[in-house]
Order: C-alpha cells, then sequence, then structure tokens
C-alpha cells in the first residue's frame, strides 16, 4: 500500500506544527514505501532547486518579457484584437507596469501608469472588467494618447487577472479596437475568463520570481558595493567607489554623491574630467535644486518625472543635450546621525526606481555613510599629521620627542643640524635620511650628552615637571666613516666628560676611546627647555627637548654674510655686537636698483622661470655691491638696496656706490648678451642714488637680526630709482653724491626737482662714467648743447631753449629728458611761471 502523503511534504514541513509529523510517519514504515517517499521528498526538491536556478537566472527577467509578449499576442489573437497590453500590478508604488516591445535586438522598454488613472487604473482598483464600446464616451479614457500618436480608439475590454491563491489583483489587460469593427460583447469576456485562472497563476509566479531575482541580485551586489567601500580610506577613491557600486546596484545611468562642506555650507563632489584622466570639483549651494532639498531636509525623494517636478532645474539639459528623467536622491548620515551627504541616481535603466530600490539605496547609505566618515576622518589626521610635521620642520629651534623610556621618537632638521649633520650638498637629504635612522629608538642621553639630562628628563615624564636650563654647554664629534663600527658613513660620538676631552660612539661606555685628533669636534651653547607631552586628561605619554643654539659667533655670521662678504663679515664682528644691536647716525650712500617693465617681462614666465631669471641677475649685481664694500641690505622683489658706508665706515662711500652702479651697468650688458643667445627678452633697469644722514643698526633682536638703515637718505634714493623712467636713463644721483665724487664722473644736470613726500628740491643728475674714460666728441658737444639748453630754460629765456633743445634732438632724437624739457619750455611760453621762479620741477609720482 502506497503512504498516503501530501502533495507537498516539504511545504507541510516548513509550517511550524508540523515539525516532528515526519518523523511519526516514518517509525513504522516499511522499507519500500519508505523508498517510495525519500523518492518524492527528492523529486520535491529538485523542483525547488529549479526554482532557485530561475532567481539566479540571469536571463529570468528576458524570460518575464517574453512571456508578457507571447501572451499579449495570443490574448489579441483569440480576442480578434487590435492592440493588446498586459499590465502588471505594483502594489507596494501604486503602479501599472508593462514591458513596450522596441526594435529588433534591442531590449523593451518599460512603461509606467499611476494605478488610480484610466481605464486600467480603474479596473485595478475597483477589481472590475470594463467593456467600453464607445471610448470617446467615456469620461475615465485618456485621449491625448490617441492625439499623440495619431491612433484612434473605438472599443475598450479591460478585464483583472487575479491570484488563484489570494484572489488579489496579479494583472489587467486591456484590449483596444475589435477587427470586424463591431464592439469587444459578453462571449469575449467569457472566452478571457476561460484562461485566465491560469493566467493569473503563471503571471503571479513569474512576477514572484522575477521580484526575488531582483532583490537576489540587489543584496549581492549591495555586499559587493560594501565590501569595495571598507577597500579604502582614501577620501577620493572612496566616492567613486560609493558612487559607481551605488549606479551598478541601482543600474542608473549617472551617480553623484554630494558631501556638505560644515564651513561654506556648500554641497561639492567630485567627478572625472572629460578625458577621464583626473577628477574636477564641483560645487552648488546647499538650497539648489533637488540635492539642496534633500541636504537641507533629510527626506528621500523618488521622482518619476523630473520635467515634472518644480525643484528640478532642467539648465544643465540645456546644456548637453542629456535628457533626465527619473531621480532617485537620498540622505547619507554618519554614525551619529547627522547628514553628511546625499546621493543622487538619474535615469533608472528600465522604468522608475522602485521602492526596493529605495530600500536598498537606503541600506547602501548606512554603510557609505560610515566608509565616507572613515575617509574624512583617516584623511583629517593625515593632514594634522603633516600640519605637525611642517610646524616641527619649520622651527629653527632644535627639537627632540621620546617615549616614556626616553628613546627619540621624532627628530626636526634643527636638531640634526645641531648635531653635526651634513645640511647642504647634493648628499644631504641622504645624509639627513640615515643620520635620523640611527638617531630614531636610541636614549637622548646618549645623543645629546647634557649634563643632568637623563635625570631632568626621567622627572618631567615621570612627575610631568617642567626644566628650562640656560646656557648649557653641549660637546660632540664626528667619527669618520673609517672609524666607525657601522656602515652608516660618518658617525656621531658622545662626549666623555668635558674633563677628560676624550669621546666614545654611540652605546659603547667601555669601548675605545677615541682621542680629540680623530674625531670632528663640535662645541654648542645652549638654552635647553625639558616638558612632558600629554594627552587630553594631562596623562603623560612622552617627553620633549627644544634645544635653542644661542652660539653668537655662527648666528652672527650667518646673518652678516648675507649683508655683506666675509671679509667686512669678520670685520663687524671684531668690532663686536653693540656696532649692530645700538642705533647710531652715519653718513652714507644709498643705492636702489630696479628692473623696468617686470610684470610684461615675466606674465608669460612660468613660475621656475621667473625664480631662476631672478637669481642669476641678482647673484651678478650683489657681486657689483660687494666688490665695493657695499652692505647688501635688502631684496624687494625685483629691486635691490645696497648700504656703503654702513655697518663699516667709508670714507668714500659716494664714490664706492658710483663705481657698483657702473659696475652693475657693465655686468647688466653682459647679462643681456647670453639672454639674446638663449632667445629671452633683454632686462632694463634704472638706478638711483643719494648720499647723506642714516640711522643704522640691527632692527628687531639677536635671535632676529635685521640689519638695515632709515632716514631721508633712504628715501630720496628710492625716489631717484623711479625717476629714470621720467627722463628715460638707467643711473640718477642727487647732488648730494655728486658733491662727494664730483672730479671723478661725468655727470648730465638732469633737472632740479621737488620729487614726492619731499619738501627741498634737489638736483638730479645722469651718471654717464668715470673720468678716467673720456667722452667722444659727439657725446661732449651734445652736453654742451644741453647744457646750453638748461641755462637758457632755468633762466625763463623759453623761445632760446626750445631752440637749442630742438638743436639736441637733431643730435639725439629718443633722448627723453630733451622731450621733457621741450614739452614744458612749450608750456611756460603759453603760461609763463612766476617771476621768482627758481626753475624747480615739482614730481607728483613716483
Amino acid at each position: 500500500m502506497a503512504p498516503q502523503t501530501d502533495p507537498s511534504i516539504i511545504t507541510a514541513l516548513s509550517l511550524v506544527h508540523q515539525s516532528s509529523s515526519l518523523t511519526h510517519r516514518v517509525r513504522d514504515l516499511p522499507t519500500p514505501q519508505f523508498i517510495e517517499l525519500l523518492d518524492q521528498i527528492t523529486a520535491e526538491f529538485e523542483h525547488f532547486l529549479r526554482a532557485i536556478d530561475m532567481i539566479n537566472n540571469e536571463s529570468l527577467e528576458i524570460m518575464l518579457e517574453q512571456i508578457l509578449e507571447a501572451f499579449t499576442l495570443k490574448i489579441g489573437q483569440i480576442l480578434q484584437a487590435e492592440r493588446t497590453t498586459i499590465f502588471m500590478v505594483d502594489h507596494d508604488k501604486q503602479e501599472l507596469w508593462s514591458k513596450v516591445a522596441q526594435g529588433d535586438g534591442e531590449r523593451s522598454l518599460e512603461i509606467r501608469v499611476p494605478m488610480n488613472k484610466g481605464i486600467s487604473g480603474y479596473v485595478a482598483t475597483n477589481v472590475l472588467p470594463l467593456n467600453i464600446p464607445d471610448a470617446y464616451a467615456d469620461e475615465r479614457f485618456d485621449h491625448t494618447y490617441d492625439q499623440k500618436t495619431g491612433y484612434r480608439t473605438r472599443n475598450i475590454l479591460c478585464m483583472p487577472v487575479l491570484s488563484k491563491k489570494t484572489n488579489n489583483i496579479v494583472a489587467v489587460v486591456q484590449l483596444l479596437n475589435k477587427l470586424n469593427q463591431m464592439p469587444f460583447d459578453a462571449k469575449d469576456e467569457q472566452r478571457f475568463k476561460e484562461f485566465a485562472t491560469s493566467l493569473g497563476v503563471i503571471l503571479e509566479s513569474c512576477n514572484s520570481f522575477y521580484v526575488a531575482a531582483r532583490n537576489q541580485k540587489g543584496v549581492a551586489a549591495l555586499l559587493k558595493a560594501i565590501s569595495s567601500l571598507e577597500q579604502s580610506l582614501d577620501l577620493e577613491k572612496t566616492l567613486q567607489s560609493v558612487m559607481e557600486e551605488a549606479r551598478q546596484l541601482m543600474q542608473a545611468d549617472r551617480s553623484t554623491l554630494w558631501l556638505i562642506d560644515d564651513d561654506s555650507g556648500d554641497l561639492w563632489s567630485k567627478v572625472k574630467s572629460a578625458d577621464g584622466r583626473s577628477l574636477v570639483e564641483l560645487r552648488i549651494p546647499n538650497t539648489a535644486g533637488i540635492v539642496g532639498h534633500v541636504a537641507t531636509t533629510g527626506e528621500c525623494l523618488n521622482i518619476p518625472d523630473a520635467y515634472e517636478d518644480p525643484r528640478f532645474s532642467p539648465d544643465a539639459d540645456k546644456r548637453t543635450g542629456y535628457r533626465t528623467r527619473t531621480i532617485l536622491c537620498m540622505p547619507v548620515f554618519d554614525s551619529g546621525g547627522k547628514l553628511i551627504a546625499v546621493t543622487q541616481l538619474i535615469n533608472k535603466a528600465q522604468g522608475t526606481f522602485t521602492g526596493s530600490d529605495e530600500a536598498f539605496m537606503r541600506a547602501f547609505n548606512i554603510q557609505a555613510g560610515v566608509a565616507l566618515e572613515n575617509a574624512q576622518l583617516f584623511e583629517s589626521v593625515l593632514v594634522e599629521k603633516q600640519y605637525q610635521k611642517d610646524i616641527l620642520q619649520s622651527l629653527s629651534d632644535a627639537v627632540v620627542s621620546t617615549d616614556m623610556e626616553g628613546r627619540i621618537v621624532t627628530i626636526n632638521d634643527a636638531a640634526l643640524e645641531l648635531l653635526g649633520c651634513p645640511m647642504e650638498g647634493e648628499q644631504s637629504r641622504g645624509d639627513r635620511d640615515r643620520w635620523q635612522k640611527a638617531l630614531l629608538h636610541r636614549p637622548v642621553w646618549q645623543v645629546i650628552p647634557i649634563e643632568s639630562l637623563r635625570f631632568r628628563l626621567e622627572d618631567s615624564l615621570t612627575h610631568g615637571a617642567k626644566h628650562y636650563v640656560p646656557e648649557q654647554t653641549l660637546r660632540l664629534g664626528i667619527v669618520p666613516a673609517a672609524l666607525s663600527p657601522t656602515d652608516v658613513g660618518d658617525q656621531l660620538a658622545l662626549a666623555s666628560p668635558p674633563q677628560s676631552g676624550s669621546y666614545r660612539l654611540w652605546g659603547y661606555p667601555d669601548g675605545e676611546v677615541l682621542s680629540p685628533d680623530q674625531v670632528q669636534r663640535l662645541e654648542r651653547s645652549l638654552n635647553l627647555t625639558v616638558n612632558p607631552l600629554t594627552d587630553p586628561e594631562g596623562g603623560v605619554l612622552g617627553g620633549l627637548l627644544v634645544l635653542e643654539d644661542i652660539s653668537q659667533e655662527k648666528r652672527m655670521k650667518s646673518t652678516l654674510y648675507r649683508y655683506m662678504t666675509p671679509g667686512v663679515a669678520e670685520q663687524v664682528m671684531a668690532l663686536g655686537d653693540d656696532l649692530l644691536m645700538k642705533g647710531e647716525r652715519k653718513d652714507v650712500t644709498v643705492l636702489f636698483s630696479d628692473i623696468r617693465g617686470y610684470t610684461t617681462l615675466t606674465e608669460n614666465l612660468e613660475a621656475d622661470k621667473v625664480v631662476e631669471m631672478l637669481n642669476t641677475y641678482f647673484e651678478t649685481m650683489v657681486e657689483a655691491v660687494f666688490n665695493f664694500e657695499g652692505t647688501l641690505d635688502k631684496f624687494i622683489g625685483d629691486a635691490l638696496m645696497a648700504v656703503f658706508g654702513a655697518p663699516l665706515p667709508l670714507s668714500n662711500h659716494a664714490w664706492a656706490a658710483v663705481q657698483s652702479a657702473l659696475d652693475m651697468r657693465r655686468r647688466l650688458v653682459q647679462y643681456n648678451a647670453e639672454r639674446i643667445e638663449l632667445n629671452q627678452p633683454e632686462i632694463r633697469i634704472g638706478i638711483g642714488i643719494s648720499s647723506g644722514e642714516v640711522v643704522s643698526g640691527n632692527i628687531g633682536s639677536q635671535r632676529k637680526m635685521e640689519y638695515t638703515v632709515i632716514g631721508d637718505g633712504v628715501n630720496l634714493s628710492s625716489r631717484l630709482e623711479g625717476v629714470t623712467k621720467e627722463y628715460g636713463c638707467d643711473i640718477v644721483i642727487s647732488e648730494y653724491t655728486y658733491s662727494l665724487c664730483r672730479d671723478r664722473i661725468w655727470v648730465r644736470e638732469l633737472d632740479r626737482t621737488q620729487v614726492k613726500g619731499k619738501r627741498q628740491p634737489v638736483n638730479l643728475y645722469e651718471l654717464i662714467d668715470r673720468r678716467d674714460q673720456p667722452l667722444d666728441a659727439d657725446t661732449q658737444a651734445f652736453l654742451n648743447l644741453y647744457a646750453n639748453a638748461r641755462n637758457a630754460y632755468t633762466a625763463m629765456r623759453f623761445e632760446q631753449a626750445l631752440d637749442l633743445f630742438q638743436q639736441a634732438k637733431q643730435m639725439r632724437p629718443e633722448d627723453k629728458a630733451v622731450a621733457v624739457h621741450m614739452q614744458r619750455a612749450q608750456q611756460y611760453l603759453q603760461q609763463p611761471p612766476p617771476a621768482d621762479w627758481d626753475g624747480v620741477h615739482i614730481m607728483t609720482t613716483k
């Protein structure tokens, strides 16, 4: 006798109250019947496995489309309709959707309509059939579709398809225009009902498989996306990874992740450039459009038709030709519930974004929020770490940090230099790296043998004590590589107690003692600070040593070498600190030099070419200053200021400045010749020189010395440099400089001028050359003619002056000083100056 089994044993077992029924049934079952039971269960498992295979099958969606297409065709044939459409019911979104066939080889297009509109919507909502003999006579019919397509709908038969299991509506079949020109009748309705039940079972099953397959695919994509997000802490990579995975997950055409900038309030993102090689940052206000609405409200927006939403701006579509149809825009929150970003998906490949899509994106955004929060935190940590590193390296004082055992954790370049590490030359970077590697993790008191350092640091680490110890002596020695027991290269040797005068290597207190002649000895004078490094709760994390090098001689030398030649610097140092630190009134000559048309000259040059040009230019000009015992005061952009007669006095400071200016002129000719060979434009300069009393001194402190001079003589020199442009010459000197060396130079009196900012007029002269360089006859004739013209001009004989200046112009048509005087003389002929005029021209510009 065959066993009495249910149609589905596995289904029965899934019920809780039936979980033990199989055990009771097989307990007394004979073997043959048990074998039959096994065969039945096996068949059921195979059935379920085939169902699972269908769910995992990538072609399931295509299969559903083919079933819908075939059933649509056959139903239309049976009921003799011109057009037939099967609308599936989406209860979640309260929509009807269908697949509409397109061209050969193209996927069907999914269309969706609201469940409460039109004939099909009425049938789906009321679950009642509609047989409409005259479509245009029925108010539920939307005739705009006919107007768009040119089709004429006459009659309609719209039938509901119900679930056999739940009796809920599964689909709506809509038939248009019966072929015999007659309306659909009751026989058509009955004929449809004959296969409606089977159709409902098939469509419901297909739809269930379709939803299950879509959910399965979505879960797999979500897991893949989450895995991808966990693999990077780089913010830019995370941005790209997040939205690429989201786009694939949702089968969208485009995706963007907008981050919220708390400082500016903007929304920003990074997208690939047109060539795909780099990322371009985009920024929009946090109130702009769809994204702005989600960013300010935290709401989810699922928009089936972008152009029907008033918040959507079509401007981007108009510029690019792209057509935005559907949008899913959702907020992203961090672990604390703060809104930090917005995800935006555009144009689902098929149809509109569904409730399932929203659920998947909600789960996805939770993971994306965690990934973004981690990436932003990691980026801020990296920025802070680099910031602290840059601060450490920028400090001029030596800084060393240690762990709780006093071993070195960080050491900046200033500390390496203090200990004797080579900081100049091609190998300096490699030397710093080797020294730092050798120093890290060593006890700091072995590396920096300052008396009582270990005691002070351990006190700081143990009790949080702070120590400041001024004027400590640090004695070190550099051991040649030949004597070093390691292969690191030159090694630092520790100093034994000062009275012994001997040295030992790191970590070898009992090893061979090195004599002073075997090492390069270094001695520093330091101010030492020892402080604890603490956490926010005040717990000690390590130690911090700051060593201020107060070796005055080294500091003064390095500073003075910036201003003057080593020989002059040595003389200044021999005279002591007071020469620089105390202000002093001195008679000096100040020289200002500036490049003409610098902005035009450099506007088309790359930054490195501008720096290269200025460096080579200043290199040769500074030599011209140093060659005549001048002091370089400062660089001001493309300008140079030099002082002759300070800090060391020069009895002939005016003559030294004049020779330096002539040397600059000579060097510029050579410099321009080299530039012409390289097809580079020539450089022109203007030089102003004046002599007088100034206040000189090192303004600042011993730690930051800036030697300079201040006073009217400085200001006048600067004005004269600007005057060169008005008179078209390269070197202009004041009457004060001219009076100190008039028997040594050829000059031309340019004018008597009251420069801007000064009350007293001053005679200006163009420096032509040294007296020991004879002038040619033409030059001498021109200068005599110009001098006679100037005499007539200052005597207010303007007609005579114009005649003489005209003759001078014929000799040198391009001479700007002649042109300036001719213009003034003509003006004075029309509007004569006062009778007591002394020939002074008042300048209104610098």
